[in-house]
């Protein structure tokens, strides 16, 4: 519970640096088009969520090769349905702003924000599928502390992109971003080796 409501702290962090540093116009923006890119990375927790009862049902009848497969294959597929949701997502952003309801004053920041951040779904994906996957490896407390580490970073460049930097909401995207991709790549060492795995196929 604690993972998911850090996770979500995210936009929030964005949004203190961007309301108090850019403008109220930018953070009615960022609030605008989070959900899209939530909805989007989301496909990373229903993979994670069903991944990890087909990985476990392999593990519990003693066979590690076939839930070894069965990782890497969730891990793959994620990564291929991330990289096509990440081309959808830059794509349609304006479109889906002004069905948001986005004003003429908010729809260049949104697409800007937008496409920054989806940019990052592959690894937001990543790091959602790594949360369960951690906790149903007997390891939650790594899988918190590597949460922790994502949204401090997320904090910290947040900091640095907008109140130092002066990078507005590019900034906070890339400084979420950050945080996703450290999420994303920092479990991948604990869990099986995906290109083992792969390779028994």
């Amino acid at each position: 519970m604690l993972m998911m409501v850090v996770t979500s702290v995210y936009g929030v962090i964005d949004g203190y640096f961007i309301s108090n540093f850019v403008g109220k116009t930018a953070f009615a923006a960022i609030n605008l088009v989070i959900p899209y890119s939530m909805i989007l990375g989301g496909a990373g927790f229903m993979i994670g969520a069903g991944g990890v009862a087909i990985v476990s049902k392999a593990e519990g009848e003693n066979d590690p090769e076939r839930a070894k497969r069965y990782f890497t294959m969730l891990i793959i597929f994620a990564s291929l349905l991330g990289v096509v949701l990440t081309i959808v997502g830059v794509l349609t952003i304006r479109p889906v702003a002004v069905l948001f309801g986005a004003t003429d004053d908010m729809i260049e920041y949104c697409v800007l924000y937008g496409r920054a951040l989806i940019a990052f779904t592959v690894f937001f994906m990543l790091q959602c599928i790594f949360q369960s996957f951690l906790a149903a490896a007997g390891k939650p407390k790594l899988g918190l502390v590597v949460t922790l580490i994502a949204g401090c970073s997320n904090a910290t460049l947040d900091a640095l992109f907008i109140a130092v930097l002066n990078g507005g909401v590019l900034g906070a995207a890339l400084a979420t971003g950050a945080g996703q991709v450290l999420g994303g790549i920092i479990p991948s060492s604990t869990l099986p080796k995906t290109t083992a795995a792969f390779l028994s196929l």
